[in-house]
């Protein structure tokens, strides 16, 4: 199962983005406070296209509650790494967290440093100090999904079947 952990998260739209990936991968996903805004927010619930019921969900007092409720593989997802996410390894984990800061303070740095071998980066020029949260989900998660050859997931829309532009 693959996890998607948010620390802090402070836009509501990139996390109502994020739900929508959750849902879309089968990915449970981590809130935990404090939080900058509602869930309850109309900017949540458009971001998720009114999904949410749909979503698997945990809201955490603090990470150190996360930690103690859930175990399994964390990889925390930085700009101070070194490593790519791509040479992560994640078709063997099993009840992988991938592990991400919010917008504008990123994960402690504490953290990372007691955990810098599971610390990982997407590439970017140096223009860019880092990209959007809820496209950093998406990047990430998705070559989870990939290196697992993308189990449960549909390569055709489940609305039309299979029908295709040639029909």
């Amino acid at each position: 199962m693959i996890n998607i952990v948010l620390c802090q998260p402070e836009i509501p739209q990139n996390t109502g983005n994020i739900m929508r990936t959750c849902i879309a991968i089968d990915a449970k996903l981590h809130l935990i406070k404090p939080l900058g805004f509602s869930l309850e927010q109309t900017d949540v619930k458009r971001s998720a296209a009114n999904y949410l019921a749909e979503l698997n969900y945990e809201i955490y007092d603090s990470m150190a509650d996360f930690v103690f409720k859930n175990k399994g593989e964390y990889y925390y997802l930085t700009r101070y790494a070194n490593k790519c996410y791509s040479a992560v390894s994640f078709s063997q984990k099993e009840n992988i967290y991938l592990i991400f800061g919010s917008e504008s303070k990123g994960i402690d740095k504490e953290i990372l440093r007691a955990n810098y071998e599971r610390c990982f980066r997407i590439p970017t020029t140096a223009k860019v100090r880092a990209l959007n949260l809820a496209n950093a989900v998406a990047i990430v998660s998705y070559e989870v999904m990939r290196q697992m050859e993308f189990p449960n997931l549909l390569c055709y829309d489940a609305q039309k079947g299979r029908e295709t532009l040639m029909e």
